[in-house]
């Protein structure tokens, strides 16, 4: 078999292992709750570099753009054929791999795919030093994603969350920043409340980084009934709730709590297998300064008044949370 025909066998063998994985993996529904939803971004602009990835991109400012659920945005592309190409190594696996690891997985075998069907194909632009290789356009892109699951009797974070939601200026990457930090504070507040965790992060090539983060992003959205708050990229919306039957025993119930951060720069968190790895986590997060910041969301529920999410309810949404 010559390279050219294991290459395509390669490339085909690749699809049905990644959707047999996806159907081992993907999370049963459960009975959802409301929800609200904070966060923006842009992936248009290509982030800085250091030299070994090649050609000088400028960084630029954010642009809103966003509808449909996405963030809107181009992102930068490969140049060049070959397999010269960055590999970027995932660095996931704080407590979970499940579909979160799946889907950078996925976006990094994707570009594995197409530059095995692409090599060879086209011209390869020289480099700085005057060699061949396949150089990116583009830096990865670190993407984290922290789960938390806290007493019911945690409304000071709900009630955080839904005055940022009303206020917070989400169009661009300072108000973003800011939102990143009051949500890390608020949950660094409440550590007596912490009852479950997740975190997980990973790195992918720029040119896919804004479709894993919208899947991850849809991801956690589809597990709310309806968004009831929210404020996103400049929009804001707001629906008023009735009054949910019953009340919390606080002991038993519990809100959750999504962080998704796209970032320029790496992202060394600890994890959450303990409560001081998570608190470690928490505060990376909200070092992180908007120069870097490429996306967020924060999403959480329930929101209505009055809801709350029994245990079976949080683990059966967030089957990688692991008890603190």
């Amino acid at each position: 078999m010559g390279p050219r025909a294991l290459r395509r066998t390669l490339s085909l063998m690749v699809v049905p292992v990644l959707v047999a994985a996806l159907l081992l993996i993907a999370p049963h529904p459960a009975s959802a709750a409301s929800g609200g939803r904070i966060g923006g971004g842009s992936f248009r602009s290509a982030p800085s570099m250091p030299r070994s990835y090649g050609g000088g991109s400028s960084r630029g400012s954010y642009g809103g753009g966003y509808g449909g659920g996405g963030y809107y945005g181009g992102g930068g592309g490969y140049r060049g054929g070959g397999m010269g190409f960055p590999f970027i190594v995932p660095i996931f696996g704080f407590g979970g791999g499940g579909l979160f690891g799946f889907l950078i997985l996925m976006a990094i075998v994707g570009m594995l795919i197409n530059a095995v069907r692409g090599a060879g194909s086209g011209p390869r632009l020289p480099d700085d030093d005057g060699g061949y290789g396949a150089i990116s356009a583009d830096g990865p892109v670190s993407i984290a994603q922290i789960q938390l699951g806290m007493l019911a009797t945690a409304r000071d974070v709900q009630e955080d969350l839904r005055r940022m939601a009303g206020s917070a200026d989400t169009s661009n990457s300072a108000g973003l920043q800011q939102v990143l930090q009051e949500t890390t504070l608020a949950l660094l507040r409440h550590p007596d409340l912490w009852v479950y965790a997740n975190s997980e992060v990973g790195q992918v090539p720029f040119a896919s980084a804004e479709s894993t983060f919208n899947r991850l992003s849809m991801q956690e959205r589809s597990k709310l009934q309806r968004e009831l708050t929210a404020n996103v990229s400049g929009r804001r919306y707001s629906e008023p709730s009735t009054v949910a039957a019953g009340s919390s025993s606080g002991a038993s119930d519990y809100i959750a709590v999504t962080l998704i951060v796209a970032s320029r720069r790496g992202l060394p968190l600890k994890g959450s297998s303990t409560a001081e790895a998570l608190r470690d986590s928490l505060q990376q997060l909200g070092a992180l300064g908007s120069d870097d910041l490429l996306a967020l969301e924060v999403i959480w529920q329930p929101e209505g008044v009055g809801e709350v999410l029994s245990s079976e309810e949080l683990i059966t949404a967030y089957p990688d949370l692991q008890h603190l």
